[in-house]
C-alpha cells in the first residue's frame, strides 16, 4: 500500500495515482465526450421532427424505462459475473446502436420511431452499465481513496458535460446532426481499449449461498431498509432524480421558444450547466479527504429545488445560463456525496445490488420525471415546467425530512 504523504492529502487527483483507474479515466473522458453529444442531438432531433414536447419526453421515457424496470436485476447480475467483462459487452452494444442511428440520420430517412427504438435499445444497455461502472471502481484503487475516485468519475462526466455539447451545437450547425452520432458511436471504442489493459484488484467478498435471482432482490433491499441512514439517502435521491433530470425535456423547449435559440445557443447553454457540474465535481474531489457531510446532504436538495424554480422565471439568456449553472453544482456537489455516503459504508457481497439500486432511483426514475416535466410543458410551457419540478423537490424533501425525524430514536 502507498502510504499518502501530508501534500497528497490535499491533492483532489490522488486517484490517478492507480494505474488501472488512471487507465480508466481518460478512456471515459473520451466516451463521455461523445455521450453527451449524442445527448445534445437526440432530444433535438426529435423535437425539429415533431414539434411537440410530449413527444420529446417520450423518448427520454423510454430511454430510462429499462432502468426503472430492470435496474434490481441487473444488480443481481453485477454480483455475479467479473464486472469488466460486463462493461466489455455494454461498450460494444453501445457503439453499435449508436452507429446504426448515425447512418439512419445521414441517409435523411430516420423517423421518430427510430429515435424512440434507439433510445429504448441504450436504456436496455444502460440498464447494466452504469452501476457496473459504478461498482467496478473499487476494484481499481485502494479503499481509501474511494471517494476521491468517485469525485474524479463525476469530473469527467462534467467535463464532458461542458465540451459536448457545445461541440455539439457547433457540429450540428456546420456539419449535420449526424456527425455526433457518428462520434458518438466512435468514442465507445476508446473504454473498449482501455478494458483490455486494466488488471482489476481482486475484492474479498464473503462466500454466501448462492440464491435465487429474486431472493437476492429482496435481499438486498431488506439491507436498505434496515439501515435507516441508507434508506434516507436512497428515497431522497429518488426525488432529485425524478424532478432534477429533465434537462432534455426542459431546456431545448425553453431554449427555443424563450430564449429565441437555435442549435448552437442550445448547446452552448446546455455546456453552461456542464461548467456548474464540473465545478461541483472539484470542489466535492477537494473535500473527499474529509468525507462526506452532512450538510450536503441536508440542504442541498432544497437549493436545487429554489433554482430550478428561479430559472423558470428568466428571460435573459445569461440569467437562464446562470441559473443551469448553478443547478448543475449543487445537484453534482449532492449526487456525490450521496454516492460516496452509500458506497464508503457497503458490504462488498451487496455492493452491486445496493449501486443497482442507486441507479434506478437516480436514473430510472427520470421516465417519470420526464413525462411529468412533458405533460406540464406541453400545456402550460416551459417556464412553468422549471417551475412545478423545483416546487416538488422542495416540498417531498421537506416531507421526507420530517417522517426521517420521527422514524429516528430520539
Amino acid at each position: 500500500m502507498q502510504k499518502k504523504s501530508p501534500k497528497s492529502l490535499n491533492n483532489p487527483f490522488i486517484a490517478l495515482r492507480h494505474k488501472n483507474y488512471r487507465l480508466y479515466f481518460y478512456g471515459m473522458c473520451v466516451s463521455l465526450i461523445g455521450t453527451w453529444m449524442q445527448n445534445i442531438a437526440q432530444p433535438w432531433l426529435a423535437y425539429k421532427l415533431t414539434n411537440s414536447p410530449l413527444l420529446l419526453s417520450l423518448v427520454g421515457v423510454m430511454q430510462f424505462m429499462p432502468v426503472l424496470l430492470f435496474s434490481l436485476f441487473a444488480g443481481v447480475v453485477i454480483d455475479r459475473f467479473s464486472k469488466k467483462k460486463i462493461l466489455f459487452i455494454t461498450q460494444i452494444a453501445s457503439l453499435i446502436i449508436t452507429l446504426m442511428l448515425a447512418v439512419l440520420v445521414w441517409l435523411d430517412v430516420v423517423k421518430y420511431w427510430h429515435i424512440l427504438i434507439a433510445a429504448t435499445a441504450l436504456g436496455f444497455v444502460n440498464t447494466l452499465d452504469m452501476p457496473t461502472r459504478q461498482a467496478f471502481v473499487i476494484e481499481l484503487i485502494e479503499k481509501e481513496d474511494l471517494m476521491n475516485a468517485i469525485a474524479l468519475n463525476s469530473t469527467i462526466f462534467n467535463i464532458a458535460r461542458v465540451l459536448g455539447p457545445g461541440l455539439a451545437g457547433l457540429i450540428m450547425g456546420y456539419y449535420g446532426i449526424a456527425s455526433c452520432f457518428y462520434i458518438n458511436s466512435i468514442s465507445f471504442a476508446a473504454v473498449i481499449v482501455v478494458l483490455f489493459y486494466i488488471k482489476p484488484i481482486p475484492i474479498q467478498i464473503a462466500q454466501r449461498v448462492q440464491k435465487k435471482v429474486l431472493e437476492d432482490i429482496v435481499d438486498g433491499l431488506r439491507y436498505i431498509k434496515n439501515d435507516q441512514t441508507l434508506l434516507y439517502t436512497i428515497l431522497v435521491i429518488l426525488i432529485i432524480g425524478t424532478f432534477a433530470m429533465n434537462y432534455s425535456v426542459l431546456v431545448p423547449v425553453f431554449a427555443e421558444v424563450v430564449l429565441r435559440q437555435q442549435e448552437t445557443g442550445y448547446g452552448f447553454l446546455m455546456s453552461f450547466m456542464g461548467i456548474g457540474s464540473l465545478s461541483g465535481a472539484i470542489f466535492i474531489a477537494s473535500m473527499s479527504k474529509y468525507g462526506p457531510k452532512k450538510s450536503i446532504l441536508h440542504l442541498y436538495p432544497y437549493i436545487i429545488g429554489i433554482l430550478l424554480i428561479l430559472t423558470g422565471f428568466t428571460k435573459s439568456y445569461f440569467l437562464t445560463a446562470f441559473g443551469l449553472a448553478s443547478t448543475g453544482f449543487f445537484f453534482v456537489a449532492y449526487g456525490l456525496t450521496a454516492n460516496s455516503s452509500l458506497q464508503s459504508n457497503l458490504d462488498n457481497s451487496y455492493r452491486g445490488r445496493v449501486m443497482s439500486v442507486y441507479t434506478l432511483v437516480f436514473s430510472g426514475s427520470t421516465p417519470i420525471g420526464n413525462f411529468f416535466a412533458g405533460l406540464v410543458t406541453d400545456h402550460l410551457g416551459s417556464p412553468i415546467g422549471f417551475i412545478s419540478c423545483g416546487i416538488m423537490i422542495f416540498i417531498l424533501v421537506a416531507l421526507l425530512y420530517l417522517w426521517d425525524r420521527k422514524k429516528r430514536p430520539s
